[in-house]
């Protein structure tokens, strides 16, 4: 029997009526009793029977309307968008894989908007990867958050801001004192942050372009670590400035923690992308959805540039 055959069968079940039953399915009166014809037929009995002006259930009709009526009603949530899922509801835990600099400025309000919206729900946070692995596409995170340069192509993206950078350095630095021109930059030692251990980056290629070329020392995979390290060195480091928000520390919060100032760069950089970029299996479910909207309500954006 096919889906729509059991629909009919539902509504003539629920009232008993080939002429109430048609409105229902907004068909005519004409269609309805020519399926009711096939639905005698390939159930083997008459389902409804004359009585004086009306028509009443067979005992068979009568036993079939409970289960009939819930096979409908387990279709048409199975095949409903979930999207409209309540967030109260949700017993789950969903797993995020940002930079521990994002999850700095992002935990603190997600985790708030999570106990009063959806307090079912746990995060577990989990640390870029080294390679560009398929976390996303093998269900291993639910939602990647950062730039997301080495996602799968078929990965969904929306972006929640772009950053500019800032020189970090510890207070008292010779760097501190006077003006910060591009050459004095370039002298101080560096140490650059990447998961994949790379040394050179983007203001490489824009000290090039000045003749120029920075000193770097080391790399470390985490920017956090990186702030530690030049608070106790004479060494700098390039981060993103992260805004103040409530509910979480911006970059200047997180540098004073750090005991480590902040400079303004003394040339032009390219801003970074922030993205968050989930599997499109995720793009209809109901609380995917919620951890989307709470991701943009906690980073202070809108719904973002969805590619």
């Amino acid at each position: 029997m096919d889906a729509n055959l059991l629909v009919a069968l539902d509504a003539l079940l629920r009232t008993g009526s080939v002429t109430r039953a048609a409105a229902d399915l907004h068909t005519s009166p004409a269609a309805m009793s020519r399926t009711l014809g096939r639905l005698r037929q390939a159930l083997g009995d008459p389902l409804l029977v004359r009585a004086g002006q009306g028509m009443v259930l067979t005992p068979r009709a009568i036993a079939l309307r409970a289960e009939v009526a819930e096979v409908v009603g387990r279709t048409a949530a199975l095949l409903t968008p979930g999207l409209a899922a309540d967030p109260a509801t949700l017993r789950t835990t969903f797993g995020l894989q940002a930079s521990d600099l994002v999850v700095s400025a992002l935990a603190p309000r997600l985790l708030e908007l999570a106990a009063a919206e959806a307090p079912g729900v746990a995060l577990r946070f989990a640390s870029e990867e080294t390679e560009g692995g398929p976390a996303l596409r093998d269900g291993r995170v639910d939602l990647e958050i950062g730039v997301l340069d080495h996602v799968d192509p078929e990965t969904e993206t929306e972006t929640l801001t772009t950053l500019a950078m800032a020189l970090i350095v510890r207070a008292g630095h010779p760097l501190a004192r006077g003006n910060l021109t591009a050459r004095r930059f370039a002298e101080a030692g560096h140490v650059t942050v990447s998961r994949r251990g790379q040394l050179a980056g983007p203001a490489d290629a824009a000290l090039r372009e000045l003749g120029l070329r920075r000193r770097v020392l080391a790399t470390l995979p985490n920017h956090l670590s990186a702030m530690s390290l030049v608070a106790r060195t004479d060494l700098v480091c390039l981060v993103p400035v992260l805004p103040h928000r409530a509910g979480a520390a911006g970059l200047l919060e997180l540098a004073e923690s750090f005991a480590v100032v902040a400079l303004e760069i003394p040339f032009a950089l390219p801003r970074i992308e922030i993205a968050m970029g989930w599997h499109p299996r995720n793009s209809h479910d109901g609380g995917h959805a919620w951890l989307r909207s709470a991701v943009r309500r906690a980073w202070g954006t809108g719904d973002g540039s969805r590619t």
